[in-house]
């Protein structure tokens, strides 16, 4: 390819182009530079409207070569019902952070799904009980969609609980994974007995009020909390949060907008009170999982880091297989 040209990659190439192991692989390496500190703090914009929200997340990682991505994404939750598009829709820009070259522009709604549940299949290997067979699903869509593949990837799943407010969804989602990865996977309308019978459970809304409870959550569970990316939205009551070992994917950015910000505002929990970010676990900085009763929550906002290594590895395989739409842009 032309150094001035740019390479353009939908949705399409994305899940042709990023498995989810290698996903998987890609955002664990990320959490391991962030933890050894070889990588700097990433960065968040986050502009609110009416009806949706426009978060801008952006950093740097040294890999092959030096990278850094910014994403704009956008966030309204009720395009569903109102328009019939995605509820999270936005371009991730790929950049050669040596000379600032453009390399990509790359959508990003495939990219946020995988590299999300792929910080989910990270922190599950670290802070689950290695015997975890039953998982509960509390949202439907295409997050939830991404979970459970990345999860069926690092746990020894044998059965899933699907619940979402639309049935119908729950019960499509049931068929189609269920199918596809070989495993059991029954649609169900009452989420906190379900809860109570798994090993792992992880909850992908839009919900402003919490889901579970701290009487819903058995010993020995691992909860990825993965739906709470602004202020407003909250899956887990603060008690709940405040009885539990808490491990962020990044702390200031949890303490602002994920579930760990209710708790803080609640008053039951301090920012002291965290056990770690998830690359310090990955580095062996601070421990994982320490009883098999431990209850551990994985508060998930989305770190930038985990963009720049999967936009990176959706460039580097376009490049060695000629894939994608290349353009200059200074023509």
């Amino acid at each position: 390819m032309n150094q001035n040209t740019t390479l353009f990659l939908s949705r399409c190439d994305v899940t042709v182009l990023l498995t989810v192991r290698d996903c998987i692989a890609a955002v664990e390496h990320a959490f391991r530079l962030y933890g050894e500190k070889r990588a700097a703090p990433p960065g968040m914009l986050g502009l609110h409207g009416q009806d949706g929200a426009f978060h801008i997340k952006a950093g740097f990682l040294q890999l092959e070569r030096s990278y850094f991505a910014a994403k704009v994404n956008a966030n309204y939750p009720e395009n569903g019902p109102r328009f019939g598009l995605p509820t999270i829709q936005g371009v991730i820009v790929l950049c050669d952070a040596e000379n600032g070259r453009p390399l990509a522009i790359i959508d990003s709604m495939e990219v946020t799904a995988r590299r999300t549940a792929a910080a989910t299949a990270v922190a599950a290997k670290y802070l689950a009980r290695r015997e975890s067979a039953t998982l509960t699903l509390c949202g439907c869509g295409v997050q939830g969609q991404a979970q459970v593949r990345a999860l069926a990837a690092v746990l020894p799943l044998r059965r899933v609980f699907a619940f979402d407010a639309d049935s119908q969804r729950a019960e499509q989602l049931a068929v189609a994974l269920g199918r596809e990865l070989g495993i059991e996977i029954r649609a169900v309308r009452d989420l906190r007995s379900s809860v109570r019978e798994s090993d792992a459970c992880v909850t992908c809304t839009t919900s402003r009020k919490p889901l579970l409870t701290d009487a819903d959550v058995p010993p020995g569970m691992f909860l990825a909390a993965v739906g709470a990316d602004h202020p407003e939205k909250q899956e887990l009551d603060p008690v709940l949060m405040a009885n539990c070992t808490i491990v962020a994917d990044l702390v200031e950015q949890c303490a602002s907008i994920g579930d760990l910000h209710h708790a803080l505002i609640s008053g039951m929990m301090n920012i002291s009170d965290l056990h770690a970010e998830l690359g310090e676990v990955v580095v062996g900085a601070k421990p994982g999982r320490r009883s098999p009763e431990e209850r551990i929550i994985f508060d998930s906002t989305g770190m930038a880091l985990q963009d720049v290594a999967a936009a990176a590895t959706v460039y580097e395989r376009a490049i060695a297989i000629g894939r994608g739409s290349a353009v200059d842009l200074a023509a």
